[in-house]
């Protein structure tokens, strides 16, 4: 038997890891839940500890029983995910994570020395934890548990460190963000071999001694790997907790406002997209312990809804727009559970055409294949609902996983493929392409219209955008 690749996503709700070969093979899988988080209000706190209990456990049910030699492994958490460490590699604060709001009065001193930071961006958070835990060293997610892996602190790579500031087109961190020295790590690009599974690591998770450790990605662009959507043009949404939208780009998307932002690939391109706040959250939470399909299956009676909704998981949204007052919106009264439930359905789908209008506003190439990928993209329903809103197909590979992102990488890193897009490409399978129903589309348009229309007197969506998100869908849309 060949080399397989161990993939591991540390995410908001678990951990999960996947073993799989170059062609695509999953050899095992493992998945351990983390319950000791604590979310109230704009706090969003979790366990670092728990973290690296639930990669263990991930690990050790991916690798039970399958013999076969691994190349490689690579990790990816959430983006904006951050804590503070000893010298030694361990916590010494809690871990604020990517949505944490506390930290908005020094995001709001940081954009006016002139970084452009959101309030759940990374680096503000490192100010807010520095002024009360003390000192210590910044740990994204995924550089605690290499440490732990390789024995050691090891070097946070280019993805995460992003939303900590790290300027990659100049790769140096900026010089005004106000640490004390010796704060900020030491940075490498992802698929930077980082060192080798030590002794204490292997005994805990399964994974042999020696194994190369790679530096990886955030969640987002190990989804966007996954998907395969690595050529200029080609974009993938991932639709989980809340709603990523990664793509690839010769050329780096400029936006002043930093609403979209430019990861660095392992090959010198560019991963332009932004990270949204509505997203699949909002259904767990208004509707806790419902049977998702019997919901789909009556929502298809409401289209569209006698409602519109912008259902942010959390307080304030971070892209399409910046706005971090914003609040969920419900406009209109559902008459049903089953027309609220279509209502949020279809506002996290015009939340993703109004990224992609945004995107298209900022001039970013949008003419390659759109995937979807996350945990809504097994929802059959849901999955044509976004085809017919966007009026464009989309691709669902048979594997959604950020953990077959992180195979994927890898094996790059480890040398078993030429790019990250042969990687990738070896080990994504083809699964089903969802085409838009033209009439579907042009029955969303008006409710689209009217959500746009409200956001922007709102004060939360700048006019020029509003106004080219709907000349975009007068173009569009026959009729509209």
């Amino acid at each position: 038997m060949g080399l397989a690749w161990l993939g591991i996503d540390l995410g908001t709700q678990g951990a999960r890891a996947l073993l799989v070969t170059a062609d695509g093979s999953v050899l095992g899988s493992g998945a351990a839940p983390l319950r000791r988080g604590r979310r109230d209000g704009v706090r969003h706190e979790q366990d670092p500890g728990e973290w690296w209990e639930a990669v263990c456990a991930a690990c050790r049910a991916a690798l039970e029983g399958t013999g076969t030699g691994l190349g490689g492994v690579a990790v990816c958490g959430t983006s904006g995910t951050v804590l503070l460490t000893d010298g030694a590699g361990r916590p010494v604060s809690p871990a604020l994570m990517y949505d944490d709001g506390r930290a908005a009065a020094e995001a709001g001193r940081l954009r006016s020395a002139g970084l452009a930071v959101q309030d759940t961006w990374a680096l503000p958070k490192v100010r807010w934890l520095v002024d009360r835990y003390g000192p210590g060293r910044v740990a994204h997610q995924p550089d605690l548990i290499n440490a732990r892996l390789v024995g050691g602190p090891v070097p946070a790579d280019s993805s995460h460190a992003l939303k900590t500031a790290y300027d990659v087109e100049r790769d140096r961190w900026p010089d005004i963000t106000g640490l004390p020295a010796g704060t900020l790590p030491d940075v490498v690009r992802p698929g930077t071999r980082l060192g080798e599974i030590g002794a204490a690591a292997a005994e805990a998770t399964g994974i042999p001694a020696g194994t190369p450790v790679v530096a990886g990605m955030t969640d987002g662009c190990a989804a966007q790997i996954a998907s395969g959507a690595l050529r200029a043009g080609a974009w993938n949404s991932v639709l989980g907790t809340t709603l990523v939208l990664k793509g690839a780009a010769v050329e780096p998307v400029r936006d002043p406002t930093g609403v979209v932002y430019n990861h660095l690939a392992p090959d010198g391109t560019w991963l332009p997209g932004g990270a949204s706040s509505v997203g699949a959250g909002v259904l767990a939470a208004r509707f806790p312990g419902t049977d998702p399909a019997a919901l789909d299956a009556r929502a298809a009676a409401f289209e569209p809804s006698g409602a519109i909704a912008y259902p942010l998981v959390s307080p304030g949204e971070r892209f399409p727009f910046h706005a971090p007052r914003a609040t969920a919106l419900l406009l209109g009264d559902p008459v049903s559970d089953a027309d609220l439930w279509a209502a949020l359905l279809q506002g996290v789908a015009f939340a993703e055409r109004l990224c992609l209008d945004y995107l298209h506003h900022l001039g970013a190439p949008l003419d390659g294949p759109l995937t979807f990928t996350g945990g809504a993209a097994r929802s059959t329903y849901w999955t044509q609902l976004r085809a017919d809103v966007l009026g464009r197909p989309a691709r669902v590979p048979r594997r959604t996983e950020p953990a077959l992102g992180m195979a994927a990488l890898a094996a790059y890193g480890t040398g078993a493929a030429a790019t990250l897009a042969d990687a990738a490409e070896g080990m994504v399978r083809t699964g089903t392409t969802t085409d838009p129903r033209p009439d579907r589309t042009a029955r969303y348009a008006e409710p689209y219209a009217r959500l746009v229309g409200e956001l922007e007197s709102r004060g939360w969506l700048p006019g020029a955008v509003a106004r080219h998100a709907l000349a975009r869908l007068h173009r569009d849309t026959p009729g509209s």
